[in-house]
């Protein structure tokens, strides 16, 4: 499975950094650096759409305080 978070301006100001940080923390805690590569992007063109995430292919809007629940939902369940 593949991660991909932006890491362009508008993502950085809306917390990119945090949804990388407490993914790495999430994939690592689940021991699942073995089936989730984690990545970075710049600009995916959803600026408006907040923390843009794809989740092989599949795009998703993410919150810093929402990405627990992102992960739970779209990740963690399907690997």
């Amino acid at each position: 499975m593949k991660v991909t978070v932006c890491i362009g301006s508008s993502c950085h100001i809306k917390g990119s950094r945090q949804v990388v940080e407490q993914l790495q923390y999430l994939i690592s805690k689940y021991n699942l650096t073995d089936k989730v590569e984690l990545a970075g992007t710049f600009c995916m063109g959803k600026c408006q759409q907040g923390v843009c995430v794809t989740v092989n292919e599949e795009f998703f809007s993410v919150s810093p305080e929402g990405v627990e629940e992102f992960f739970n939902n779209n990740i963690l369940k399907k690997v």
